[in-house]
């Protein structure tokens, strides 16, 4: 008869991602796995690790009465820990003392590796990037991929062994309520995400062109790497008054537009995920993303796929819904279906099995 595995009583999570109220996707990510993970396991002890810069900002936050702040780096880093889970595909230095000091594994999650495959960064980061992840990789005991797509890329360029990464999907982030009242859909077009090249956002812009009056394109987002060219490009735009770059938008505006966007179109060149595809679908959008990354494995049969990479396609896929109701109508029923099964509680749950494999 074998044995359960044994409950982890201590466990020291890399939390400084969670900081903050404009979380990204890691800090959604981040801050749902560890209250998550401490709001479930009451039996056990969990250190909050900050990097120094992020430390003192921290202590305005309300922690679980099981869970604890500590630096990494330092005096007041956490001692004694089973195990080390770092959020963000790296794992600090500390991880060696902290093997010492009684944590004998490691995990590292991994969001995507865009970065090392493409031209969506500057040299100096790429640089920095890879090797922080190829650290964290070499020092994992396990790994969390949080798609298939990305799992395969963790195991072809950083050689990971298949058998220590575990694919462990995102859930969906609450947005606060839309407003008072429901807001009529309208003839919008939105987009959700920084304004930049590996956003595809150029080639969304001349696909929407074609669009007929009134239809608007609003894209929600700040603005990253890349973003001088689609700006520029929105300014030539022939439908420049129908074009809308809204700049940093706090959860309750996002909302808002979930609620008013009749088409969702996230024509991506490269997601490790696609938070936003589900956020969408949860809203009750129908929903035109990209054919290649981990888009299709997220959006499964509840989206039109098409090639980011042809301009045609996705215009012609604009078309086709804003021209059909009831094709906008059934991706609708089977959006909200398919954004049912992400959950964050399902996440924490499968984070935690990977730790009690690891102890076991």
């Amino acid at each position: 008869m074998s044995r359960p595995a044994p409950i982890p009583r201590h466990i020291a999570l890399d939390a400084t991602y969670a900081v903050g109220d404009a979380l990204s996707g890691v800090g959604l990510y981040s801050r749902e796995i560890l209250l998550g993970l401490a709001g479930a396991h009451p039996e056990s002890r969990f250190d909050f690790c900050y990097r120094p810069h992020r430390y003192l900002r921290a202590r305005r936050d309300a922690l679980p009465p099981n869970a604890r702040r500590r630096v990494l780096g330092g005096p007041l880093g956490p001692r004694g820990a089973e195990l080390f889970h770092g959020l963000n595909q790296r794992l600090p230095r500390l991880s060696l003392p902290l093997r010492r000091a009684g944590a004998a594994l490691a995990v590292a999650t991994f969001h995507d590796l865009f970065v090392m495959t493409g031209d969506y960064s500057t040299p100096e980061f790429r640089a920095r990037f890879t090797l922080q992840a190829r650290e964290a990789a070499a020092r994992a005991d396990a790994a969390i991929a949080v798609s298939e797509f990305t799992r395969r890329q963790v195991i072809s360029l950083l050689g990971v062994d298949p058998a220590k990464v575990h694919v462990v999907h995102h859930g969906i982030r609450q947005l606060p309520p839309a407003g008072d009242a429901a807001h009529a859909r309208e003839q919008v077009v939105l987009n959700v995400g920084a304004i930049q090249k590996r956003k595809n956002i150029v080639r969304l812009v001349e696909a929407f062109e074609t669009l007929p009056p009134p239809w608007q394109l609003v894209l929600a987002g700040s603005h990253g790497y890349g973003a001088t060219d689609a700006l520029a490009r929105i300014e030539c735009s022939p439908a420049r008054d129908r074009i809308r770059a809204t700049g940093y938008v706090t959860p309750a505006e996002l909302a808002g537009w979930y609620a008013r966007a009749s088409i969702f179109a996230f024509p991506s060149l490269d997601e490790g995920f696609g938070m936003p595809v589900l956020e969408a679908m949860a809203a009750g959008i129908p929903v035109i993303t990209s054919n290649r990354s981990a888009l299709p494995e997220v959006a499964g049969d509840a989206a039109l796929l098409v090639d980011p990479g042809d301009t045609d396609a996705l215009r012609q896929a604009l078309g086709e819904l804003t021209g059909n109701l009831e094709l906008r109508r059934d991706l609708v029923l089977r959006g909200r279906a398919r954004a049912r099964t992400f959950t964050w509680a399902k996440a924490v749950r499968e984070t935690w099995d990977v730790y009690q494999t690891l102890l076991g």
